[in-house]
Order: structure tokens, then C-alpha cells, then sequence
């Protein structure tokens, strides 16, 4: 657990962690574990770690406590319409992540595709078939030796964990409608710049647009979010909200919780703005963080789950990435302070009023 010995609590905090390890022995110890899993469940839904963004013993205890339990989970109860996937995102974090200093040997894992992590995802039942006749098995043929080949080109090194594999851009959102299957959701028809032909795309307006999911719906009316110009997480892996696909995010701000408050998810919210000149497609980066972003963020590797905490906004109402939040990841070893999140072009990204905020 040295990762964690790195971290300082204040007391109200310290007092939720107790609170979190309570319930991990409730979980273990109730007779009607659905009720007690699905509050869970909700509780988990806007947060990174129990405490919201800050790693703790409580991850583990909540871990320790629902692991034997999502491991024997059918997909449905993971994943499906009144699955539970913001407990299972929990556990795949906690059993792969260094902060926790687990060391999970890879044979005790929970196997998790994270491709099947969604928040609406319809099971349906394979169709009984015939089975087919068993082939006749081929023999092998002896594989002959080309000393003529080329050996293997050495892959390059994988590229620095850091903030910039994340792929931010300008969108414009060009219309944004309620969804029609639930009440927290807008569903925004958005330019990011992409090619014709692009996966995930459609054409609208005569623009290449990506449909994005928000749960904005009561935070934010829906007369501001027409044509309006927004910074979207691009290399999210998509996911079905509702029946919807949803293949991008939205970056906003919201306040961080108080200490010993738990957070409501009320808001107020606001849109991170880029600059008003700003081109739809436009790359945005944290300054010092200009790397190339990954085409698909590989779930696995949690960038998204170990950056996105150290994303806020500063007393200037800047968007930016505190460094001195993501110390413990060795990459950023040397690097610190804040680091402003700008466009290609040169400008800053900000909020209206929200400064010391947490930005998601």
C-alpha cells in the first residue's frame, strides 16, 4: 500500500474513509445485498475512486468486499440494463492500478472486458443451433524455414503515460435534443473535425458530426448547448447510454465536494469554453503535454481514471491539470504546478464562474 502512504487526508476526509469501510463490512454482512449493491452502484456513478477523485484504504475495502461477487456476476448483472457497471469500473480499476498497491497476480483477476462496461448494454440470448458435424482433423504440415526473412522490426517504446495521450478538441455542437429514454441525458450532434468516412460518424448539416451522450439534462438548459463551440474527449471508447451510442464526452466543470459532504451531483455545472475563435477539430492540449493522443484510450490502462483527477480550474477560471494531483504516476516523475489547457492556436480554455472546480 506504499502508493497510498503518499497521500494526506484531512479529518473530514479520514472520517468518510471510515464510513466507506463500514460499508464494506454491511455489504459483506447484509442478507439483501441488492438494495445495498445498487445504492453502491448509484454512489459510484460520477466518482473515480469512494472519495470522489483522491485514492484510499476505502477502495480497497469496498474492493475486497464486492470482488467475489462481481466475479461470479452473469454479464447482465455486470453490465445490462439493471446491471450494476459503475461497481465492476470500480473493481477493474482497483485490482490493475498501482496506486493501490495490490499486486493482484494476474490468474486471481476478475476477468472484465472492458469493452462490455456500459451503462446500457441489451443481453440477448443465443439461438439454439444444430451442432455442426466435427471436421476431420488435418494433419500438420512441417512450417518451412525461410532463411531469407527478415527479422521482426523492434516495436518503439510505448509512449509516456501523461495527460496528452488524452485526445481533446474544439467541437461544435450543431444541435443538442433531451434523449428520449432518459431524463438526465442530452444527446448533441457535435463536429470534432473528423475525416469523411470516419467510424462512429455521420453526416449532418453537411458536416461530419459524432452523436455524444451528457447526463446535462437539469444542469444545463438545453437552449445553451445549441451551436455552441465546447472541448469533447475524443478517443473514449463508445459506449450505448440508454439505447444511444455515445462516442465522445463533454468537458465540464462542476464544484469539488466539500470536506465531509457527500457529493450530490446537482451542480452547478458549467461547459468548459474554448477560445471564441476556435476551430472545430482543433487539437487542445495541457501545455508542457503536447504528445500524440492515442487513437482509442485502451480501458485497461486507465489514462482516462488516473488523469482526469488532476483536470480543475484555477482562481483565474483556467482550465487546467494539476500536476502535484497525479504525482505518484513515475512518467510525470520531475513535473509539477499547474499546467493550462490551451488550444493549437495559442488560446486558454475557461469556465464562466466555477474556479477551484473539479472539470470531468
Amino acid at each position: 500500500m506504499a502508493a497510498l502512504d503518499t497521500y494526506k487526508y484531512t479529518p473530514a476526509e479520514e472520517k468518510e474513509v471510515q464510513q466507506w469501510i463500514q460499508k464494506a463490512d454491511t455489504i459483506k454482512a447484509s442478507d439483501d445485498k441488492q438494495s445495498v449493491l445498487d445504492a453502491l452502484n448509484a454512489d459510484l456513478a460520477t466518482r473515480t475512486t469512494v472519495l470522489g477523485t483522491k485514492p484510499s484504504k476505502a477502495d480497497i475495502a469496498i474492493y475486497e468486499a464486492v470482488a467475489p461477487l462481481v466475479k461470479a456476476w452473469s454479464p447482465e448483472e455486470r453490465t445490462g440494463q439493471q446491471g450494476r457497471p459503475n461497481i465492476v469500473r470500480l473493481v477493474d480499476f482497483v485490482q490493475n492500478s498501482p496506486l493501490f498497491g495490490l499486486n493482484v497476480a494476474d490468474a486471481d483477476k476478475i476477468a472484465i472486458d472492458a469493452d462490455e462496461i456500459l451503462y446500457d448494454q441489451v443481453v440477448q440470448a443465443a439461438t439454439d443451433a444444430a451442432p455442426a458435424a466435427a471436421a476431420p482433423k488435418k494433419e500438420k504440415k512441417e512450417k518451412k524455414v525461410n532463411e531469407n526473412r527478415r527479422p521482426k522490426a523492434t516495436p518503439p517504446p510505448p509512449a509516456p503515460l501523461s495527460p496528452g495521450l488524452i485526445d481533446l478538441r474544439v467541437g461544435h455542437i450543431l444541435k443538442a435534443i433531451k434523449h428520449p429514454e432518459a431524463d438526465s441525458l442530452f444527446v448533441s450532434t457535435i463536429a470534432v473535425g473528423d475525416a469523411p468516412g470516419t467510424e462512429d460518424t455521420a453526416e449532418y448539416e453537411g458536416q461530419v458530426c459524432r452523436t455524444v451522450c451528457s447526463g446535462l439534462n437539469g444542469l444545463v438548459p438545453l437552449e445553451e448547448m445549441q451551436g455552441r463551440k465546447v472541448v469533447v474527449v475524443c478517443n473514449l471508447k463508445p459506449v450505448k447510454m440508454r439505447g444511444i451510442k455515445s462516442c465522445a464526452m463533454v468537458l465540464a466543470a462542476s464544484p469539488k465536494p466539500q470536506e465531509g459532504v457527500e457529493d450530490d451531483h446537482k451542480g452547478p455545472v458549467e461547459l468548459v469554453n474554448p477560445p471564441a475563435d476556435a476551430k472545430a477539430g482543433e487539437k487542445v492540449y495541457f501545455e508542457g503535454f503536447n504528445a500524440e493522443p492515442e487513437k482509442v484510450l485502451n480501458p485497461k490502462k486507465k489514462i482516462w481514471e488516473t488523469f482526469q483527477p488532476g483536470f480543475t480550474t484555477t482562481g483565474a477560471l483556467e482550465v487546467a491539470f494539476d500536476v502535484d494531483v497525479c504525482k505518484d504516476v513515475k512518467d510525470l516523475e520531475g513535473k509539477s504546478g499547474i499546467a493550462k489547457l490551451v488550444t493549437a492556436s495559442g488560446g486558454v480554455c475557461t469556465v464562466p464562474t466555477l474556479a477551484g472546480a473539479q472539470v470531468r
